[in-house]
């Protein structure tokens, strides 16, 4: 069994964690930290576990582990690895942006990194919007196809995560959508040295305009640009790059948001409409976009079988 300890567990992400974990046939998870909640039963947060799990959150950490998962905002986990030495035994997966873009961890797209995944002992869980974005872009990129790209996104609430403010507010967020960092959203420079990875020369602008939906989980990117392949090449040259990763799927029919809400898959559906080639991609912004993703690297970090504990069915109605 692999001991597990998570470290914000009162969050959307630590509570999509708990979810799968529980249930995970080779992981025990041995605490759940919070210092909003000590003493509590995670039941008190995560209503929904009730009768599956008696955990209680602490405010310490037992080091008698084998991997750990940060689930605390962006800047507190290089804080928190800075302020405790963790033996060279635990290995560590980061669901924040800390460390997405330097070189202390792999980054842990599967799609892109799997076999560096596998050997290491510290993982940069990659964002929800970067990850439907880059499913969307791999396969060109693989293939040097990139041109100037243009995309939008759309994202449930949940993406804003638990904390309450004005934009994710009932009142507000209801019967209602917004643009927000237009051009400058945090996700495009994991992105672009992603692409990077695979099109060195890739020097064009990525240009993207994401939404807030009213709806809680889910996110749909749309991208197009110029291609020169007819869509049946477009359509074999994907299937050929997800051969292999058992939660990218390429559909042939048009895609919505609930094929993939409460999985860890990623649906993509691609049309060519005169010279441009439009790609649609929907995940999870919880689950592949951040915990789902996050327990798929901890597998091949294991060696375990990717999919385990992540058979995960969708609420399509």
């Amino acid at each position: 069994m692999i001991r597990v300890g998570i470290i914000g567990g009162a969050g959307y992400t630590g509570g999509e964690l708990l979810r799968i974990l529980i249930h995970h046939p080779q992981a025990e998870v041995v605490f759940v930290h919070s210092r909003s909640q000590v003493d509590l039963p995670v039941t008190s947060v995560h209503t929904d576990l009730i009768g599956e799990t008696e955990l209680k959150f602490s405010d310490e950490m037992n080091l008698d582990i084998d991997l750990l998962f940060l689930c605390i905002g962006h800047g507190a986990s290089a804080s928190f690895l800075n302020e405790n030495a963790l033996p060279d035994t635990i290995k560590i997966i980061d669901l924040s942006q800390d460390f997405r873009l330097g070189d202390q961890a792999v980054y842990g797209l599967p799609e892109l990194n799997k076999a560096a995944i596998s050997k290491s002992r510290f993982v940069a869980n990659p964002g929800c919007f970067a990850t439907a974005i880059q499913l969307a872009l791999l396969p060109l990129a693989y293939n040097g196809m990139l041109r100037e790209i243009h995309l939008s996104g759309i994202t449930g609430s949940t993406g804003a995560g638990v904390q309450p403010s004005a934009s994710t507010h009932f009142s507000w967020r209801d019967s209602n959508i917004s643009s927000y960092k237009v051009f400058t959203h945090q996700h495009m420079d994991e992105v672009g040295k992603s692409l990077q990875q695979l099109q060195p020369w890739f020097d064009k602008p990525i240009n993207f305009v994401p939404y807030r939906g009213n709806f809680t989980r889910g996110i749909l990117i749309t991208a197009y640009q110029h291609c020169e392949w007819p869509l049946e090449e477009a359509i074999n040259v994907y299937r050929e790059y997800y051969e292999g990763h058992p939660f990218t799927w390429v559909s042939d029919a048009p895609i919505d948001v609930k094929q993939v809400v409460n999985t860890n898959k990623c649906v993509i559906h691609l049309e060519k409409h005169g010279s441009y080639l439009v790609v649609t991609s929907i995940i999870d912004n919880l689950l592949k976009g951040a915990s789902g993703q996050a327990v798929q690297n901890m597998n091949l970090m294991f060696g375990l079988d990717e999919k385990l504990g992540l058979n995960l069915k969708a609420s399509a109605f």
